[in-house]
């Protein structure tokens, strides 16, 4: 009888392994790729600035200074280049990573939905493993923290 026990039991350990290596596998399937940029680029100079002064007083810690990132796009016609720049790299009391934009006053942001997916989405998608963005206006004296999150629900209009 103790046999029987045994056996069944066996049975059930491997069923349970094969739920959870088919369940793993599904999830490796369907998860986003891994990021081919190298990690958050740290430039080990810094530049002094007033916005530095403004961000250690909100508690975060200037690791980085400006950071340039070069980008090539490949179309059928052309090859275009481009770059975008990160002005500082930050990490908060956590030793969480945030990248630093500067505002511009011949390019001001602005604050809608549309307008931070424009202008700062980039660079949160480029880097994920950062927690954020910190967009700094220095002629409000703010330090605004930008996060993202991925929605998988669907948008739809109301079919009424």
């Amino acid at each position: 009888m103790n046999e029987r026990y045994d056996g069944f039991l066996m049975i059930l350990i491997g069923v349970v392994v094969i739920i959870l290596l088919v369940w793993r596998l599904n999830r490796w399937l369907i998860s986003p790729g891994i990021s081919q940029l190298p990690g958050v680029p740290i430039n080990e100079r810094i530049q002094d600035h007033p916005a530095i002064e403004l961000m250690e007083r909100e508690g975060y810690d200037v690791i980085g200074g400006k950071v340039k990132i070069n980008l090539t796009f490949d179309t059928d016609e052309l090859t275009l280049q481009s770059r975008l720049f990160i002005d500082y790299v930050a990490s908060d009391d956590n030793g969480d990573l945030y990248l630093v934009k500067l505002s511009r006053d011949r390019l001001p942001m602005d604050f809608t939905g549309s307008g931070i997916r424009d202008r700062l989405m980039p660079f949160m998608v480029m880097y994920p493993e950062c927690a954020g963005l910190l967009y700094i206006d220095l002629n409000e004296n703010a330090v605004r923290r930008v996060t993202m999150e991925w929605s998988d629900e669907e948008w739809t209009l109301n079919d009424d």
